[in-house]
């Protein structure tokens, strides 16, 4: 299978994590975290249910990853994400060895991915995180916008 086609079948289960996140009144984002076309974790946001400011959908992913591995640094790995990481997913990521983050929509609030910050592009961080915005980026745009939507 194409790696474009892998990619769709991984961020269409991360966007299902984004479902599951709605459902639950939180603001829906969804991720899933794959080694050797494995998917080794999936999570969705939980600041509300949790009372964490950190509990975003890449952080409880990578938690579970680094659990599962027994291991705090997740090499060989591709996190896919519904919406574009924050500064503090984009350092955990990093942190964690992530070889590769794949990202739906952007996020042109708070995006270090990219949009408003590039935290991944900084060359004096010892590891290099390879970045591809857009996957899906309709679909899990339409996701938010419906939620925020129904809130206003």
């Amino acid at each position: 299978m194409k790696q474009v086609e892998l990619d769709r079948q991984f961020m269409q289960q991360a966007l299902e994590q984004a479902e599951l996140a709605a459902l639950a009144g939180e603001v829906p984002v969804g991720a899933v975290i794959v080694r050797d076309g494995e998917v080794i974790s999936k999570a969705f946001n939980k600041p509300i249910t949790n009372h964490d400011p950190s509990a975003h959908a890449e952080m409880l992913a990578l938690r579970q990853a680094a659990l599962s591995a027994e291991n705090y640094r997740l090499p060989g790995t591709t996190l896919y994400v519904t919406l574009e990481p924050c500064t503090m997913c984009a350092g955990a990521i990093l942190h964690a060895r992530v070889d590769r983050v794949v990202y739906g929509a952007v996020d042109a609030k708070t995006g270090a991915g990219g949009s408003v910050l590039d935290v991944f592009s900084s060359k004096q961080i010892n590891h290099q995180t390879a970045v591809e915005g857009g996957m899906m980026a309709e679909e899990c745009g339409q996701l938010l916008r419906d939620f925020f939507k129904e809130r206003r």
